[in-house]
């Protein structure tokens, strides 16, 4: 078995229990997050629960952490010993497959809570709310002002970003004045980053990983001419040597100026303000043609389907979402505040926050990623078909490819309830 594999089992067997009581007689709430490792994000959750657990005296919230790369073998492993915790925290873009699955229930938390919050921090499958989270993330173009200015590159604005023709050609300026490669988009990583990072470019020129009128199929969305036509500039981008996979993961190569452009997260941001000071552009992505798209939906919680205390499980949520709690995530981990009131109270995020562009960012361009238990599939076929694209790959015969195994997966699953 593998060392993950036995965390997995040995980890549902150490947490997922039913409901049992604590010695006061309060009925405890099993939770699992997916944090260990994280001392900052694992302070705020201590002290929330110490505060629900003392607000009230008939649940006691009991947390358990685990390494994030051994967090989703947990909760398959316990979902089939019908050991779940009532609260678990998972991905964004796997909470349709969850709810698909049985896995998790439908939140049912009071409306008042769920649309204060940002869109893409709120999870959904078939219209109905499964999972809600304190924070999400967003991307980004950094620069450094001077460069642009030095080289007679304008500077784009949420408002007026700019236009792929207006991208291209300031690749071509920055490569010509000695930047060998003059954007690091980040195709050294792998994974969901894939999905998250550059299907909101194909968004922007007017395609998609599925039709979302339907969630039944691919077709004419990932192999369409938008498609096509955005996965050339993509391919050529990397021939050109405007940017390359060479470069570390993190955002080292834009710090250290051997990279002009850097499309990265929120999660950089601080070490490229301590490298680059007030230097530092945090820009909107180009406009592929149909608006600029960055991509949403970070880490939420939600009550599995086997809790047997609900209510106490919706009773702690509706606790946690308050303002001074989820700015207090937001700072600590660098992450953008779910919430207007939470953004106030923000350091970061605040109206004179440093990281202030992130907000507007999210507000105006974020774009959840296909609400289908189908993501998985779609997520790491896109991986495939974008890598291979890369590496000089036919664009349209690798899209087609790319649909016909998307398709075949939605239709060997009855069209996983669409």
């Amino acid at each position: 078995m593998s060392a993950v594999g036995a965390l997995a089992l040995t980890a549902c067997g150490q947490a997922g229990q039913g409901a049992t009581t604590s010695e006061d007689g309060r009925v405890q709430l099993t939770m699992w997050t997916h944090s260990a490792g994280n001392p900052a994000e694992l302070e705020v959750y201590e002290q929330i629960i110490k505060d629900f657990n003392a607000s009230q005296d008939e649940y006691e919230v009991v947390e358990e952490s685990f390494p994030q790369g051994a967090y989703n073998d947990a909760i398959v492993a316990a979902a089939a010993a019908d050991d779940l915790p009532c609260l678990l925290d998972m991905d964004g873009p796997i909470v349709p497959n969850w709810a698909w699955a049985g896995y998790i229930q439908p939140l049912e938390l009071p409306t008042e809570v769920t649309d204060a919050l940002l869109p893409t921090a709120v999870g959904s499958y078939q219209d109905e709310i499964y999972s809600a989270g304190y924070w999400d993330a967003a991307l980004s173009v950094f620069a450094r002002k001077s460069v642009l200015e030095a080289n007679d590159v304008r500077i784009p604005t949420i408002d007026e970003p700019w236009t792929i023709d207006e991208f291209d050609a300031a690749l071509a300026t920055l490569k010509k004045a000695g930047y060998e490669t003059p954007l690091d988009i980040g195709a050294e990583d792998q994974g969901e980053w894939w999905s998250y990072a550059y299907s909101p470019m194909l968004q922007s020129a007017g395609g998609d990983e599925i039709d979302r009128d339907s969630y039944v199929s691919a077709d004419g969305a990932l192999n369409g001419p938008e498609a096509v036509e955005f996965f050339t500039w993509f391919q050529d981008a990397f021939d050109k040597g405007w940017t390359s996979s060479d470069g570390t993961i993190g955002n080292e190569e834009f710090n250290s100026d051997k990279a002009a452009l850097s499309y990265t997260g929120v999660w950089n941001a601080m070490d490229s303000l301590d490298a680059v000071g007030d230097d530092l552009l945090i820009l909107p992505p180009p406009d592929f043609g149909t608006g600029p798209r960055i991509g949403g939906g970070s880490w939420q919680w939600g009550i599995s389907s086997t809790c047997e205390s609900p209510e106490g499980a919706r009773a702690y949520l509706e606790f946690s979402f308050q303002d001074k709690y989820i700015a207090e995530f937001s700072d600590k981990q660098v992450v953008i505040p779910a919430t207007a009131g939470a953004e106030k109270l923000s350091k970061n995020f605040g109206p004179d926050g440093d990281l202030r562009p992130f907000v507007e960012l999210s507000q105006k361009f974020a774009l959840a990623r296909p609400e289908t238990p189908a993501y998985p599939v779609i997520s790491s076929t896109f991986e495939k078909a974008a890598k291979d694209i890369m590496n000089g790959a036919d664009v349209q015969s690798t899209l087609d490819g790319a649909v016909q195994e998307i398709d075949a997966n939605i239709e060997s699953n009855d069209g996983y309830g669409f």
